[in-house]
């Protein structure tokens, strides 16, 4: 980008799902799940260009219902898993499979965005994450630093640990774990820690988040009211082991040290537009491209300092962090 005006991409339907191509490194890709309930949902590929500063794209069928949640497997460029609505006896039930995309669109497309008589392809599914037992599936967690064989599943108020075996074609229920406590506890987001060996996640349900250890998938440590309102997200600190980063519906982001959960370790809830000199923890830049409610944020595998956003009207947003601080940060 010659500059660090916005990229802007827009979907025909709704959507609140996105994640970049984790096994991608080289390309900057992302994947966009939509909610229809009218027409067959989609998963679209998007490739940014960055020297061009334009979009290419490519679209894949997902005939099975609105997708709330994707994933992709951090081995395999062409393996990814959704969370997605399905109708039976007149219930609605989010469930959850993995599946495999094209092999000539494992490495991205070639279209552009206007380029409607593409013809849309289909995804493989390669197996079910039965969840029959335990309750409606609200994301699906891939191990960081994995061969792609081990996934987690929060599904209600279940913890489930999921081996897939023979090119992921079946999915095998190693360990589970359920959150007990009074009224109907529901997990509401989840990540997978990238350190310890990839033997940590943390979970949010209501206000409360937690961490578990994956090979006991015991509680290790519980942060209650982490926020004054239902935690929406959460992620670890790359580059430390300790710190997690939780955000709510109370407009707070707070940082974590896990070893002392008593008190965050930093708190925010400026609405400042750009930051002031010295360097210090603050807001960086307030991006209002979008027109509706932003239920998506995630940074590229391939380039650290560029990140796509998702709003429910189906725009998808590609901004980098400002250059000025970029270059700040690096000399």
């Amino acid at each position: 980008m010659e500059d660090d005006a916005p990229v802007i991409y827009g979907l025909e339907f709704q959507a609140r799902a996105l994640t970049p191509q984790t096994a991608e490194t080289d390309a900057i890709r992302f994947l966009v799940g939509t909610q229809s309930l009218r027409y067959d949902n989609q998963i679209h590929i998007i490739d940014f260009d960055d020297e061009n500063n334009i979009i290419n794209k490519n679209v894949l069928l997902h005939q099975v219902g609105e997708i709330w949640h994707i994933s992709t497997s951090p081995a395999d460029k062409g393996v990814l898993a959704t969370c997605y609505n399905k109708t039976s006896d007149s219930k609605v039930m989010t469930c959850a499979a993995v599946w495999r995309m094209p092999k000539e669109l494992e490495s991205g497309s070639h279209e552009s965005p206007d380029d409607s008589s593409s013809n849309t392809q289909t995804l493989e599914l390669l197996c079910h994450l039965d969840n029959t037992a335990h309750g409606n599936m609200a994301c699906v967690m891939w191990e960081p630093m994995g061969d792609g064989k081990k996934i987690i599943s929060l599904a209600d108020n279940n913890i489930l640990l999921w081996d897939l075996q023979e090119s992921s074609a079946k999915a095998v229920l190693s360990s589970s774990a359920a959150l007990e406590g009074k009224g109907q506890l529901k997990f509401t987001s989840g990540r997978w820690s990238p350190h310890h060996n990839c033997t940590q996640i943390a979970t949010a349900n209501d206000t409360t988040v937690r961490g578990w250890d994956t090979r006991s998938m015991r509680q290790i440590y519980c942060i209650e009211n982490a926020h004054g309102q239902l935690v929406r997200d959460l992620d670890f600190n790359p580059n430390k082991q300790y710190y997690l980063a939780s955000c709510g519906d109370d407009c707070k982001v707070k940082f974590w040290d896990t070893r002392n959960v008593t008190e965050p370790v930093k708190t925010l809830e400026e609405h400042s537009h750009w930051i002031k000199e010295p360097l210090q923890d603050s807001v960086i830049a307030t991006y209002e491209e979008h027109e509706d409610s932003v239920y998506a944020v995630e940074w590229s595998s391939a380039d650290p300092w560029l990140f796509a956003s998702l709003s429910y009207d189906g725009r998808l947003v590609i901004n980098r962090v400002p250059r000025a601080l970029k270059y700040h940060i690096l000399l």
